[in-house]
């Protein structure tokens, strides 16, 4: 089907160009973004962390989200959604085998929604649910430099795979690192006491860390081509069309929304895809219907902050058909061209 690919390497060069020593009036949203990038960024995470007990956990979870829990090794998580018996995603989820438990980590904005439809399926089974917050903080980290930055704030421990964490005490106080899934840049998050948030935020930024504000980061999410629910992923959708496979395990037996999983595979597509776009013109707000021939046959629903100047880039959603390299397509007084994701280039 695809679409063009961006290049953004001399983008990203002029960017870095900027922030080498005796460079004038330079933006704090660029060198925020240069240190993801190309450095080490570090944000707070408004996540929460909800503990599983119980012996029954495990093959109840495994009923409740669309990918393999059952099979996961001590230390190590997996992305997945939690559907309706009709197949649309609810929320979407981290979950990590701690051993003796295992740990949810969502969103807070979705904690509401989720915590109460996920025990109301908690029937005859032997399950407990806690709910971290308030005890537990997380620490976002992304960039190259990341790994070097934490062994040079006093953190010991082997490179980790994706979705792996280890358990590890820093000036002596328990903490957990974890590295998170982003497919373009190492990211990490750090589980760790709320009241030792503040030490560590202060040792990260004095080993060379800056600190990224949201702006920033919601630029950032949309250059990895990462889509959030209640913004990208809306009611009534359907996994397949976002893309995110690594949320879907098709081997693992039942679990809700799974007939309607099977049968879009089945089919073989589904009618709409998640797809970047590149910004010609006055910007579009998210929400924007995007047109072709008079006709609407997509939505804006993300679009990136000016940190990069030279481009305007948003996500959103597309007919499949109409996807064919060239094709551009209105959205408001902009022209919009489907790009591939996540924005190739940047990275590299």
């Amino acid at each position: 089907m695809m679409v063009r690919e961006l290049r953004y390497n001399q983008v990203i060069m002029a960017i870095a160009a900027e922030h080498q020593p005796g460079a004038s009036e330079v933006s704090e949203s660029r060198r925020q973004m240069t240190a993801l990038l190309a450095g080490c960024g570090i944000y707070r995470l408004d996540r929460a962390l909800i503990s599983l007990t119980g012996r029954d956990r495990v093959r109840w979870l495994n009923g409740m989200v669309s990918n393999n829990v059952r099979d996961l090794s001590a230390g190590h998580g997996v992305y997945a959604f939690v559907l309706n018996a009709q197949g649309h995603i609810q929320g979407d989820l981290y979950t990590f085998h701690r051993g003796e438990s295992l740990v949810l980590d969502i969103e807070r904005s979705q904690v509401e929604t989720l915590l109460p439809l996920l025990r109301r399926y908690i029937i005859m089974d032997k399950v407990e649910v806690e709910d971290l917050s308030g005890k537990t903080a997380v620490l976002g980290m992304a960039g190259p430099q990341c790994h070097q930055i934490l062994r040079e704030s006093g953190f010991e421990f082997p490179q980790l795979e994706r979705l792996q964490l280890t358990d590890l005490n820093w000036r002596e106080t328990p903490a957990t690192v974890v590295r998170s899934d982003n497919p373009c840049v190492d990211n990490y998050e750090i589980w760790l006491p709320e009241a030792t948030l503040e030490a560590l935020w202060g040792a990260l930024i004095e080993a060379g860390a800056v600190a990224a504000e949201a702006e920033t980061l919601e630029t950032f999410r949309i250059l990895c081509g990462i889509p959030k629910v209640g913004k990208d992923i809306r009611e009534r959708m359907l996994p397949q069309e976002t893309g995110q496979d690594r949320a879907l395990n098709f081997t693992k037996g039942c679990y809700i929304g799974q007939e309607i999983v099977e049968r879009i595979r089945a089919r073989g597509s589904v009618h709409r895809t998640f797809v970047g776009f590149e910004v010609e013109g006055a910007v579009p707000p998210a929400g924007a219907k995007v047109q072709y021939e008079g006709k609407d046959v997509g939505e804006i629903t993300s679009v990136a902050a000016d940190s990069l100047k030279q481009k305007r880039l948003a996500l959103g959603f597309m007919r499949r058909e109409l996807l064919e390299p060239g094709r551009r397509f209105s959205a408001g007084e902009a022209t919009v061209i489907p790009v591939s994701l996540p924005f190739t280039g940047i990275f590299h």
